[in-house]
C-alpha cells in the first residue's frame, strides 16, 4: 500500500474546499493509517539489521579480546595464542586484538562485558576462573582499599564460549624455610604472595588455615602471576600459592626447583600431575567428610581453566558462532602446534559445561556455600 498523504482525502477530490479550510486538507488523514504507516517505514528499516548474516557482520570486523590477566602471565598466554587462531573459524575473517584490562582480581574486566561492552559479538573476554562464583560468594576486600569492588555482573547468564585448558595450582615453597610437609606448616608462620584477596592466591592458603590450621600470612598487591613469583625469587616472601600453572608459570620456578632453592609441596586441585609426584594433592590429606567437600567446591573452579565468555545480551547465532569457532579451534592443527611449540596444556571444555557447572555449583546446600562465603572473605 502506498503511503500518500493526500490518499485518506479521496472521497473529498472534486469537492470544493471551504473557505479559509485549503491548507487544512492533510488533517483528514486518518490517524489508523498514519500508524500504519509508520509501521512500514520501521519494519523497513529493521528487516536488513535481521536479515544480517553471519559472515556479513563479521566480514572484516575488528574484534575485541578483553584479558583480565597482566601481560606475560598465564591468562595472558593463553588469550593471545587463542586469538592468533580462532579468527579462522568465524565467518567473515574477522580480526581479533588483545586487550588487557587488569584489576580486582578479574572483576573490573567482567564489569565492563556485562555492562558496558557492545553487546553484538564484537567483543568477548577472558576472565579469571573464580570470578563466575564471586557473586555468589561475595566480593572479597582487598587490604589496600578495605572495600570490594562492586560487582556488577551474574556469572551465569555470561554465555561461556569455552576454555582451553583445565587448571591445576601448586604450593611453593622456599627450601630455606625448612617446611617440608603439612605438619611443619602448621608450625611455622609463611609469608605467601597474592595478587588480590578474591584470586586463588589468596583463598587457597587461607582456607588451608581454616581446615588444617597452618599459619600462612597472605601478602595481597602484586600485578600478577609473575610478579608473585618474582616475590618469592627476591625473598620477599616464603611462599606461593598458584591458582594454576601455566607453561610461563612452570618455566619460571623449574630452575629453582632444580637448584633445590624452591620445594613443591602440595597440588592444589582434583586430578593430580605426575610431573610432580612428591606433592600430594590436598584432597588426599587426612580430613572431615565436611571439609573435603569444601575443597571440592572451591577447586570446581579449576575446571574452568582460562575461561573464555561473550556479553550476556549477544544474540543467539552469534552466541553459537563463537561456541563453534572455539571448538573448531580446539582441534585446529595449527592451534595444537604453537601449543605444543609453547608447552601449553590443552584440555578443553566446552562453553556449555561451563554453565551447566555454574548452574550446579550455585545449587548447593547452602550451609557448605556459607561456609565458603566465610572461607573467601
Amino acid at each position: 500500500m502506498a503511503c500518500d498523504q493526500t490518499a485518506g482525502t479521496a472521497g473529498f477530490r472534486g469537492a470544493t474546499p471551504k473557505r479559509g479550510r485549503t491548507s487544512m486538507n492533510i488533517s483528514y488523514v486518518p490517524r489508523r493509517l498514519h500508524a500504519v504507516c509508520l509501521a512500514g517505514a520501521l519494519i523497513a528499516l529493521v528487516q536488513p539489521a535481521a536479515a544480517q548474516s553471519l559472515e556479513d557482520f563479521y566480514k572484516g570486523r575488528q574484534m575485541t579480546l578483553i584479558a583480565s590477566g597482566s601481560v606475560g602471565g598465564g591468562y595472558d598466554l593463553y588469550a593471545r595464542h587463542l586469538s592468533r587462531h580462532i579468527v579462522n573459524h568465524i565467518p567473515g575473517d574477522p580480526r581479533l586484538l588483545v586487550r588487557n584490562m587488569v584489576g580486582a582480581a578479574g572483576v573490573i574486566a567482567a564489569n565492563y562485558l556485562y555492562n558496558v561492552a557492545a553487546q553484538d559479538g564484537s567483543i568477548i573476554g577472558q576472565v579469571q576462573r573464580n570470578v563466575a562464583f564471586m557473586p555468589l560468594l561475595g566480593a572479597p576486600a582487598s587490604k589496600k582499599k578495605k572495600k570490594a569492588t562492586p560487582l556488577k555482573f551474574d556469572g551465569r547468564k555470561f554465555h561461556w564460549i569455552g576454555t582451553p585448558q583445565q587448571e591445576l595450582g601448586l604450593m611453593l615453597v622456599a627450601t630455606k624455610t625448612g617446611v617440608r610437609s603439612l605438619d611443619d606448616l602448621k608450625k611455622r608462620e609463611l609469608t605467601t604472595s597474592s595478587t588480590g584477596r578474591g584470586a586463588a592466591t589468596s583463598i587457597y592458603p587461607r582456607i588451608m588455615n581454616e581446615v588444617f590450621g597452618t599459619k600462612f600470612r597472605v601478602i595481597e598487591g602484586y600485578k600478577g602471576s609473575q610478579e608473585s613469583l618474582l616475590a618469592l625469587e627476591k625473598d620477599e616472601v616464603d611462599a606461593h600459592v598458584s591458582g594454576g600453572s601455566s607453561p610461563n608459570f612452570r618455566n619460571r620456578f623449574a630452575p629453582w626447583v632444580k637448584d633445590g632453592k624452591v620445594v613443591v609441596l602440595l597440588q592444589m586441585g582434583l586430578e593430580k600431575d605426575p610431573a610432580f609426584p612428591n606433592a600430594p594433592l590436598v584432597v588426599d590429606l587426612p580430613m572431615k567428610d565436611e571439609d573435603k567437600q569444601l575443597f571440592e567446591l572451591v577447586f570446581a573452579e579449576q575446571i574452568m581453566g582460562r575461561p573464555f565468555l561473550a556479553p550476556p545480551k549477544v544474540p543467539t547465532d552469534r552466541v553459537k558462532a563463537l561456541r563453534d569457532a572455539f571448538d573448531a579451534t580446539m582441534k585446529d592443527k595449527a592451534y595444537l602446534a604453537e601449543a605444543a611449540k609453547q608447552k601449553l596444556v590443552i584440555n578443553p571444555v566446552r562453553g556449555e559445561r561451563i554453565n551447566q557447572l555454574l548452574d550446579a555449583v550455585y545449587s548447593r546446600p547452602k550451609a557448605l556455600l556459607d561456609r565458603m562465603r566465610r572461607a573467601v572473605r
